[in-house]
């Protein structure tokens, strides 16, 4: 498999505080990855500052073979990676339909590409809700819209920040079995959340963030075969 994306000593700040010291991992195309630790570790700070919200003190991010270290935002979000914000961030005034257009494209012409009758297959409740404001959906509604909204971009690479945080649990099993079948798809993914039995399920490889720095990366199989690993990095 290729590399699709290389994050290698990355470092960054909010000021004089520094919150990443280091972080290196990868993801290869077609996979998916994690990115877990408790709250306040960096794991939001990483995702901002490969995707140009933060400017990195030190280290590299590149994408698809392309240097992106430092890019503005818009240019790395043309490079091919779609962002399912925490907290979603839906466009509140705008309808789930005009939700799903005001960003997309298919720069790469992928085949097949993600279009409005697309999602609504993937997401039903979306069709029924197509023509809602943003601020009119239930909690799992903004999260399937958000979710389709970065789908239509048609990433090479799909990034969820917290991807079931506060979701019912028939909601989260919903977002889980999305992500399974984007999986199957070939989407390459890199996820944040805070439900490891999901995430052994779902990912390929575990990437598990302490104080700003990679802690421990392996497979779910290693991650289950050691509840020690849960004790000391994972565990409130």
């Amino acid at each position: 498999m290729s590399m699709l994306l290389q994050v290698e000593g990355l470092e960054a700040s909010y000021g004089a505080a520094q919150v990443l010291f280091g972080m290196s991992f990868e993801v290869e195309t077609g996979r998916v990855v994690t990115l877990m630790g408790r709250n306040g570790m960096g794991k939001t700070t990483t995702i901002r500052t490969v995707l140009g919200m933060i400017a990195p003190g030190a280290g590299r991010v590149v994408f698809d073979g392309v240097e992106m270290t430092g890019a503005p935002s818009y240019r790395i979000a043309q490079a091919g990676i779609g962002l399912v914000p925490e907290g979603r961030q839906v466009f509140p005034t705008l309808s789930v339909e005009e939700n799903l257009i005001a960003t997309s494209a298919n720069r790469f012409a992928a085949d097949p590409g993600w279009s409005l009758a697309r999602v609504y297959d993937f997401f039903p409740r979306l069709r029924e809700r197509r023509t809602n404001m943003g601020n009119e959906l239930s909690g799992g509604e903004q999260q399937m819209l958000a979710i389709g909204r970065a789908l239509m971009t048609n990433p090479k690479l799909l990034i969820l920040d917290e991807a079931t945080e506060g979701l019912a649990p028939l909601v989260r099993a919903e977002i889980w079995a999305c992500l399974e079948r984007l999986k199957g798809e070939g989407q390459s993914i890199l996820v944040v959340d805070k439900n490891v039995d999901a995430l052994e399920k779902l990912a390929d490889a575990h990437v598990i963030v302490e104080k700003g720095q990679v802690a421990w990366t392996g497979s779910s199989a290693e991650l289950a075969g050691d509840p020690t690993i849960r004790d000391r990095y994972l565990s409130v």
